[in-house]
């Protein structure tokens, strides 16, 4: 019945995505190009689909023979318009996902700006070494024409089965795949069958400037945010673990922790939640209720615990995030990224 209600939304919803693209097809509204090569990483679903590991991923392979500045909106930040991040930026002032980047990437000019036209000219202004943007999270931003498009696609959830917001998790018209250059499938099983790529690859590659690659999350050994507290309470095999995220698909962090650990509670909250004095009140009463146990996040969530004088001491010994990364399947990671550098490299 509910989805039965959420439809019309969605047709309308539709109509009115439509209309937009067709105002920047019709040249009504404009896209502009700039001087120096901008790497788009977007999605057309909501919820996690891997952009941050991806951008984190570019960032590692072309400031090597680039200057690279990252683009965001900053989602959920408190302040409006260009702000530059930096290491002690407080979260909510610049969105998780770009503090987190810029603190692995101190080197790195990272940017927010929800007007991406104008955070590009900033950039080219007061960064003038910068010779190419990656910019997260902005296929639908169509007022920028990128150089390359990495559009990221969760294998989990299939676009030819979705429906548009709010009674599917489509936040575009799959219509406009032909706008991507690259589609990176995340979140694939280990032995994925062939048959299950050959479907992927029927169902987004249409033209011949189009490749696909698969991909899957590798995780690593949880690791303390509180590195400094002397007495950090360890985390055995096989030892329980109070699972705590607030991102936009959890289910693939938790599948990872229950496969290593004994998770005794789920703490499950909204992709983006900003943490308060309660919330760590309840992790510590979690912890009184499960004497040994420890607290994994990820590593989204681990930026905003950057106040340890808010956290009771018993949570701040207890806490680990679990780093993740984005391994391709077949070894395809070479390729990959030799094609992005050439297409940055070409006219």
């Amino acid at each position: 019945m509910r989805d039965l209600l959420y439809l019309p939304l969605s047709w309308l919803y539709s109509l009115a995505v439509n209309f937009r693209h067709r105002l920047f097809d019709w040249g009504i509204l404009k896209s502009e190009q700039f001087d120096i090569p901008i790497v788009c990483i977007g999605n057309i679903t909501v919820g996690g689909t891997g952009k941050t590991p991806m951008a984190e991923m570019l960032i590692t392979y072309l400031k090597r023979s680039h200057h690279v500045a990252l683009l965001s909106r900053g989602y959920g930040r408190r302040t409006k318009g260009y702000r530059e991040v930096t290491i002690d930026a407080h979260y909510r002032d610049v969105g998780d996902e770009p503090l987190q980047i810029k603190r692995k990437f101190p080197d790195t000019t990272v940017v927010v700006c929800e007007k991406r036209v104008e955070g590009i000219r900033r950039i080219r202004e007061e960064h003038p070494e910068v010779n190419l943007i990656i910019m997260d999270d902005g296929f639908q931003h169509r007022y920028v024409q990128p150089k390359i498009n990495v559009l990221m696609v969760d294998s989990t959830r299939p676009i030819q089965s979705d429906r548009m917001l709010p009674a599917g998790s489509l936040r575009d018209n799959p219509e406009q795949l032909y706008r991507a250059h690259y589609f990176v499938v995340t979140k694939c099983p280990e032995k994925m069958a062939p048959i299950d790529r050959r479907i992927l690859r029927k169902v987004l590659v249409k033209y011949a400037y189009q490749r696909i690659y698969f991909t899957r999350f590798e995780s690593f050994s949880p690791q303390p945010i509180f590195r400094n507290e002397g007495d950090v309470v360890p985390l055995k095999q096989r030892g329980k673990v109070i699972a705590l995220s607030g991102i936009g698909n959890p289910k693939p962090f938790l599948s990872t922790l229950r496969e290593a650990y004994q998770v005794v509670e789920e703490v499950t909250l909204k992709d983006h939640h900003i943490y308060r004095v309660r919330d760590m009140l309840y992790l510590e009463e979690l912890l009184k209720r499960h004497p040994g146990a420890v607290i994994v996040t990820t590593e989204k969530d681990a930026v905003k615990m950057g106040r340890p004088n808010k956290i009771p001491a018993l949570v701040r010994r207890s806490l680990y995030f679990l780093p993740i990364d984005i391994t391709f399947i077949e070894d395809s990671a070479t390729d990959f990224l030799q094609k992005i550098e050439e297409d940055v490299r070409s006219n």
